[in-house]
């Protein structure tokens, strides 16, 4: 369990400090912002509760949202998206269920099944993200295309780092 929490806490502050470090410098043609630091609600463990998952997901946005200087925009697509994540996760479950004590990897559920995951993780993320910046359904289409570049991007990286996480 200790474990558990050491290597959660090391994987939380190596994607904030290579988020707030380096991809928040990274921005093409202003549609395309790659975002790694929802890494971490993706691979937090299956039986994770609900309340804390959104509790630590509110709390990563929140760390990224600070040194953005985005108020509170990051931590509410992130809350967003932790609440989303058992739904997702209960849709794609194998016929047998979750194993006890599941992580949502690569390595464990296949590369197809973590990139559907992946996907549908950071949409949701990205779609709140940049309609809570504009906060305007006028652009409705220039949300659209952001959203869509970004998590483009997104997930490519995320996929580019559980590849290499899990040594596969």
């Amino acid at each position: 369990m200790i474990n558990r929490i050491f290597r959660y806490s090391a994987i939380y502050i190596l994607l904030i400090l290579f988020q707030v470090l380096i991809l928040n410098n990274i921005q093409l043609s202003g549609y395309a912002n790659p975002y790694a630091y929802i890494l971490f609600i993706l691979i937090l463990p299956v039986e994770t509760a609900g309340w804390l998952l959104i509790v630590l997901a509110f709390l990563a946005g929140l760390v990224v949202d600070l040194f953005m200087g985005s108020p509170g925009m990051h931590a509410s697509a992130s809350a967003a998206a932790a609440f989303a994540r058992p739904l997702v996760l209960r849709s794609m479950a194998p016929r047998d269920g979750y194993e006890p004590d599941a992580e949502p990897s690569m390595a464990q559920y296949g590369f197809r099944w973590f990139a559907i995951y992946t996907l549908i993780i950071v949409a949701l993320h990205h779609i709140v993200l940049f309609w809570v910046e504009v906060m305007n359904l006028a652009d409705f289409m220039g949300i659209m295309l952001r959203a869509a570049i970004s998590t483009l991007f997104s997930v490519i990286m995320i996929l580019m780092i559980e590849y290499f996480r899990k040594g596969r």
